[in-house]
């Protein structure tokens, strides 16, 4: 696919599609420092990747995270959604053993429900600078 200007192309379409996305900790739980963001956010990398979407900004505090995809009109939110939470939890309780005592009732990083935008209303410059001010913790 190509690029120009934020507008990307496929084989039958030209496309301009953001999605601002929020994930939040089971219970609210305070659980990531920086290495465990830095880590997330390779693993979300990859799976933007596997779903050929591209993950413009990703950022967060203690107990949630903050995404800005840019994602081909083939891909379903939905499933993304699904697939980052689910991947993320299962790589980061394997990965970091320590973060077990946030979820050792339920065995889920995540809670349930997530929240998604879809940005282009405000200029994205504006999402981007607001993920990237995010609070990380040290």
């Amino acid at each position: 696919m190509a690029e120009f200007e934020g507008i990307r192309t496929g084989r039958h379409c030209v496309f301009a599609l953001h999605a601002h996305l929020v994930f939040v900790t089971k219970l609210r739980h305070r659980v990531f420092d920086d290495r465990h963001l830095a880590r997330m956010e390779e693993i979300m990398r990859a799976v933007c990747a596997d779903f050929e979407t591209e993950l413009i900004e990703f950022n967060g505090e203690n107990n949630h995270v903050h995404l800005l995809v840019n994602f081909p009109p083939k891909v379903a939110p939905a499933k993304l959604v699904n697939s980052l939470k689910g991947v993320s939890s299962r790589r980061m309780r394997q990965e970091f053993p320590d973060l077990t005592h946030h979820y050792y009732q339920t065995n889920k990083l995540w809670s349930g429900s997530y929240f998604a935008g879809s940005a282009g209303g405000a200029p994205l410059k504006v999402v981007h600078d607001y993920i990237e001010q995010q609070n990380r913790p040290t």
